[in-house]
């Protein structure tokens, strides 16, 4: 008996099509990323990670900067187990979480190596979803993630319920984070995406470097990514990372500290996107 040839419905319209990337979205992941690298992009994730922790919060920081991963380095740790001894299937990714005496756990990345540029996309697709099971046992994930917009940092960025760009009043450090804005809203359009301008003379000066970046933003891309914090610079920054010792142990009242707590805040404050 011959079958009768069944020709697919074509979806509505009218129906809203959602960009793959919002399933994977989840509101408690953090991801912090540059256009460029030198903008303050591990020590703030390290700083962060520690001012959640203090507010009684369970947070992993994962170390995702390939070649150049050193949140153990600034913490002053030496793990026996880091990404690369996960990648090369001598431990879990549950099995490398270490816990800091900053009050976070961390995963350390395996500073030297390209080991994450090297793996496909499925093997990628596979770490990171291991990760997102982990992240169900914490309030915050925290995922540093290497400069620019290569296919690991795309890939891990795709799980973040928000993504922190990193720039200052530099003009390449500037032009690179409009392009980081540029790519990430071209591959998710409802990406929620905001900008912390680190290494601030003064606070009004950061808000006017934010304010440079937000109007090539809306000029061309129709986009007003908002302004999440403006950190000051800080002597005591580079003291801290010079002593492997987190901002808030070594110098909990200086003016970075300040500026990072209150970036916490508002990210408590602010709705965090839906997991979808």
């Amino acid at each position: 008996m011959t079958g009768t040839l069944m020709t697919p419905t074509p979806p509505s319209s009218n129906r809203p099509v959602r960009h793959p990337a919002a399933a994977l979205r989840q509101p408690n992941v953090i991801a912090i990323a540059s256009g460029k690298g030198g903008v303050g992009k591990t020590w703030l994730s390290v700083t962060l990670a520690q001012c959640f922790a203090r507010q009684g919060q369970r947070v992993l920081l994962f170390d995702g900067d390939i070649g150049l991963a050193n949140v153990d380095i600034q913490l002053g740790l030496m793990p026996d187990r880091d990404l690369g001894s996960v990648i090369a299937g001598r431990f879990s990714l549950a099995d490398a979480v270490m816990p800091s005496e900053a009050g976070f756990d961390i995963i350390a990345g395996k500073s030297g190596s390209a080991s994450l540029a090297t793996l496909d996309q499925q093997a990628l697709n596979d770490l990171r979803d291991e990760l997102m099971q982990l992240a169900k046992s914490y309030d915050r994930v925290i995922i540093d993630l290497g400069a620019g917009v290569d296919g690991v940092v795309r890939t891990f960025s795709a799980v973040a319920g928000i993504t922190l760009v990193v720039t200052n009043d530099e003009p390449t450090a500037l032009t690179d984070a409009y392009a980081y804005i540029k790519l990430a809203r071209m591959a998710d359009r409802n990406a929620d995406v905001r900008v912390v301008v680190n290494i601030a003379p003064t606070s009004r000066e950061g808000e006017r470097t934010y304010t440079k970046l937000n109007k090539a933003a809306e000029n061309f891309l129709k986009y007003s990514p908002p302004l999440a914090g403006v950190i000051r610079r800080d002597d005591k920054v580079r003291d801290a990372i010079r002593n492997q010792m987190p901002l808030l142990t070594r110098h909990p009242m200086c003016e970075a500290a300040e500026d990072v707590e209150a970036l916490a805040a508002n990210l408590m404050r602010a709705p965090q996107a839906a997991s979808l």
